[in-house]
């Protein structure tokens, strides 16, 4: 056995299959960030690379940035070790011991990627890459859908942006983006979109694909494990951005042959162009009927698709909350403190706030404790096909 795969036997062992994990943090270089990470002031910006924008939670994917950096976005197992041991690593080295065996058959990782991000000002007009495009560049799609805790500031510019207005795709009028493309000179390109407040405990589900500029609440994302996008939008935040960010995940042969107007490719325009928009996409949470107890509920907060799921689970101060789950998954543990299986968790607290719970420890049940003296407050991310039982909103048409 490997020195590395006996440290994480080890802890599996010993925590009775849970791990600890460390914050992975991660700066972007196109807006300023938000400061409300939890993080000492002077450790946000970082010069050239920009500044921390995004926690990520539970990752085995790594942040693709202008300027990489060994291990960025990589979530670390908290265990003693004289180098460190990712995630992603971890899983590689014991599928079934972390997946399950099974699971592990058909998914080689977690297949998603929890995150806060945190921006001081709107996130630029973009989309994610639908598969078929993402693969050409060698990478996954990105679905990704949004939750917005509720005792957190909203920021400067609380809309999110959504599609485009109907008649375009209807009537296929594409081009009136393509200008806004050509010209990169300002924000007019959001006068196609529609914007949506954003709720304090509201949410929304994202396709890949799909036209979106979010606002400056903070979001806790759970998505696809990809860091695909192209950004539509040439100024934001005050500033011109990079318009490279436009080309980040596009083929030098089709910038080459077909400019700006690739992007128009890749755009899912039923989705994006849908008059109910709101109706089909807007997941508040959904009170778990099934596993409401005196002292705690949970709730769904990451519905509506097959490819992800999530819950909030809050158990009340001095309470106790038995459950179990279907499958691996991981948590953050967002307000409060407690015990979660025997284990001491805290929120704001980097050393005590993420775990993830491997498969056999995950299907049996498991006691999570307040020991505070306000709401504790848990975030629990499932990668794709783990909770065959997740809602999907009821499509609606008009009718």
């Amino acid at each position: 056995m490997s020195e590395k795969k006996k440290l994480i036997a080890d802890v599996i062992k010993k925590n009775e299959g849970i791990i600890r994990l460390k914050p992975a943090w991660v700066a972007r270089d196109f807006l300023p960030p938000g400061r409300r990470l939890g993080l000492p002031e002077g450790q946000y910006e970082l010069g050239e690379r920009g500044a921390i924008c995004e926690r990520w939670i539970g990752s085995t994917t790594k942040a693709d940035n202008k300027i990489s950096v060994p291990n960025e976005g990589l979530s670390v197992l908290d265990i003693e070790s004289e180098e460190d041991i990712t995630l992603k690593e971890a899983v590689e080295i014991m599928p079934e011991e972390i997946l399950g065996a099974e699971y592990s058959k058909v998914h080689n990782s977690l297949k998603c990627l929890p995150k806060i991000f945190d921006y001081k000002f709107r996130l630029p007009y973009h989309i994610h890459q639908m598969q078929k495009h993402a693969k050409l560049v060698g990478c996954n799609s990105k679905e990704e859908a949004y939750y917005f805790p509720e005792d957190v500031d909203l920021g400067e510019e609380a809309e999110t942006y959504f599609g485009v207005h109907p008649y375009i795709a209807k009537q296929k009028k594409y081009d009136v983006l393509l200008r806004h493309m050509i010209d990169w000179k300002d924000d007019s390109i959001l006068q196609h979109a529609k914007a949506f407040k954003q709720i304090p405990g509201d949410g929304f589900h994202v396709p890949s694909g799909t036209l979106h500029a979010p606002g400056s609440a903070l979001t806790i994302e759970l998505q696809e494990d990809s860091d695909v996008f192209a950004m539509l939008q040439a100024k934001t935040g005050g500033k011109i951005i990079d318009k490279e960010l436009l080309w980040k995940d596009v083929t030098e042969e089709d910038k080459k042959s077909k400019a700006e107007k690739i992007i128009l490719d890749m755009i899912n325009w039923k989705i994006s162009g849908d008059p109910y928009f709101y109706e089909n996409r807007h997941t508040p949470p959904l009170l778990i009927n099934e596993t409401k107890q005196d002292g705690g509920e949970e709730y769904w907060i990451f519905y509506n698709t097959n490819k992800f799921s999530g819950k909030k689970l809050v158990v009340s101060p001095g309470d106790v909350f038995v459950g179990k789950d279907n499958g691996v998954y991981n948590i953050l543990v967002w307000r409060g403190k407690g015990l979660f299986a025997g284990l001491e968790i805290e929120g704001e607290n980097f050393a005590k706030d993420e775990l993830i719970i491997t498969h056999d420890r995950a299907v049996k049940e498991l006691k999570v404790e307040n020991t505070g003296d306000r709401d504790l407050i848990i975030y629990k991310f499932f990668g794709p096909d783990v909770n065959p039982d997740v809602p999907f909103l009821k499509k609606y048409d008009g009718n």
